[in-house]
């Protein structure tokens, strides 16, 4: 029988809820490969997300909702190799898990086999409740999402702020205490008042992650190529970028290509 070791992955959801209670801010940032999750991984993060916005900034799509399951697994795969240290959570794409809590199983189950990822993130509250319990009874860790909730936009039809009415906050409000008692470990709250964030973040025992929320909850995550400026055409409020990798690389590039056209490329150093 093989024995786990616990070194292989030192942030776990336990050491989560530990960094709640003393007061310790959560850092969480996205992946989408092998090269990325093993950057990422080492600066220190302490989750990474293979988020279906893989959907938007991989392939170009204008929504989460084209990416598949399939695709899925393979980002999240790439990632988990080259993670050492952070808790990997993996987003169950659309159609996966809404509507018929035995395929939200066989898809999480499916998640868990074949990327060796560390647990599952989904969106909605008291809608997908039945899925969440019963991909639960399995013994697979669950990130809730609640706010601007991606995978709904064409419900939404706007990318704005989401629960500024006294009605959509009460059920945000609800539905995060719905998630919490169902076993849930950790909840994103997307786009939705600083304010209201806190609250949320002072009724919950579990960890309560922002993105647009304000700095009262327990910890951040954004999209890296957002945070490192891959991406320049989305520029919200709540997006700080670090560094503007996308000139950078431009740059670069720029060089390379005039450096083959003028011979300079490859030099005799450069050959065999």
């Amino acid at each position: 029988m093989s024995v786990h070791n616990e070194d292989q992955r030192r942030v776990t959801t336990h050491r989560l809820l530990e960094m709640k209670k003393r007061g310790e801010k959560i850092s969480m940032l996205t992946a989408y490969d092998f090269t990325m999750g093993t950057i990422v991984d080492k600066a220190g993060v302490d989750i990474i997300l293979v988020g279906d916005s893989a959907s938007n900034v991989m392939c170009g799509n204008l929504t989460t909702l084209p990416i598949t399951l399939d695709q899925m697994i393979f980002l999240a795969k790439s990632v988990v190799r080259g993670v050492t240290r952070a808790l990997v959570v993996i987003d169950m794409p659309f159609g996966s898990y809404q509507g018929n809590s035995k395929e939200a199983l066989a898809s999480a189950i499916r998640i868990m086999k074949e990327t060796h990822g560390d647990c599952l993130k989904v969106e909605g509250g008291e809608e997908i409740l039945e899925s969440v319990k019963r991909i639960l009874t399995a013994g697979i860790p669950i990130m809730g999402h609640l706010g601007l909730m991606p995978q709904s936009i064409n419900k939404y039809g706007s990318y704005t702020v989401r629960a500024q009415e006294n009605a959509e906050a009460e059920k945000l409000i609800r539905d995060a205490h719905l998630l919490e008692e169902a076993g849930c470990f950790a909840l994103v709250l997307e786009k939705i008042p600083a304010k209201l964030a806190q609250r949320v973040a002072k009724e919950l025992t579990i960890p309560v992650i922002g993105i647009g929320a304000g700095g009262g909850v327990d910890g951040q995550v954004l999209v890296l190529h957002d945070m490192i400026g891959l991406t320049q055409d989305f520029s919200p409020r709540f997006l700080r970028r670090y560094v503007n990798l996308q000139s950078i690389m431009n740059e670069a590039i720029e060089h390379y290509v005039s450096d083959v056209k003028s011979g300079d490329f490859p030099n005799e150093q450069e050959q065999y």
